[in-house]
């Protein structure tokens, strides 16, 4: 949300060696950016770098020490770490007063997701409900809120206009938002106490990261969490869908990003 304006004088200044720490996304990928001594570059939530991003980052990592962090290594980055090529290092202890997210793989089941949204609100929380498909979105909003008359039903996704988006999501912070029907924008960098139920419609079409960390939305505060992976009812899932899904429900515990990291890389 930085204005176009605001981002120039930035990167100049950073051009210029006038900046020590500059935090920013993929942006500060672009190729007329230079950085005059970087010395160390941090990569948050590494999984979300595509290919042309890596190959960007081994023209920087010639000259500067390089850390990269997330809850599920890619497993390109996690067979270099196995290999020797790359040291890794594991925090796997939780902060205090958190619980694990209880994770139930079921088929999409109205009664299912009016019980537990309604259980969530009495609760005085909210919940995420995810439908990563930008044109029917509404539609699904639409039958949610017709599925849950008495709370407030929110939409975000990535082709929303800065403002529109910056609008829902302050709502949701705000608790002026029940029910936050929304596509995978939502998968890292939120932290949301309040939000501990998450339904993630489709789950068969995720992989095992993507799946694992928008569990990580919820339970970030000293309640316990539900995770709900919904499937369509009358379709047979692959073998490898079903496989991930088994994995997911399987590693529950606190910490457990590497263990389904290793499950991804075989």
């Amino acid at each position: 949300f930085t204005k176009t304006k605001m981002s120039n004088t930035i990167m100049r200044a950073v051009g210029w060696g006038k900046v020590d720490v500059i935090i920013g996304t993929h942006r500060l990928l672009s190729k007329n950016l230079s950085i005059p001594s970087l010395g160390l570059l941090i990569i948050d939530e590494e999984h979300r770098f595509g290919a042309k991003h890596k190959e960007r980052l081994k023209v920087v990592r010639s000259s500067a020490d390089v850390l990269t962090l997330s809850a599920t290594p890619i497993p390109r980055t996690l067979q270099f770490s196995l290999l020797g090529i790359r040291d890794i290092s594991t925090i796997s202890t939780p902060p205090k007063e958190r619980f694990p997210v209880i994770s139930v793989s079921c088929t999409f089941s109205k009664r299912i997701i009016r019980d537990a949204t309604l259980k969530e609100d009495q609760a005085g929380g909210q919940s995420f409900f995810i439908h990563n498909k930008v044109k029917t979105i509404a539609q699904m909003a639409r039958r949610l809120q017709d599925l849950l008359p008495d709370l407030r039903v929110g939409v975000a996704h990535g082709q929303l206009s800065n403002v529109a988006l910056e609008t829902v999501m302050l709502n949701f912070l705000d608790n002026n938002i029940d029910l936050l029907v929304c596509s995978t924008i939502i998968e890292a960098g939120m932290d949301i106490p309040r939000a501990n139920t998450i339904f993630i419609n489709d789950a068969h079409h995720f992989g095992l990261a993507q799946l694992y960390q928008m569990r990580g939305r919820v339970g970030r505060g000293d309640r316990q969490a539900f995770c709900y992976l919904l499937t369509p009812k009358k379709k047979k899932l692959s073998a490898t869908a079903a496989e991930r899904l088994r994995n997911i429900q399987h590693h529950t515990s606190l910490g457990s990003g590497y263990a389904l990291a290793l499950q991804d890389l075989q």
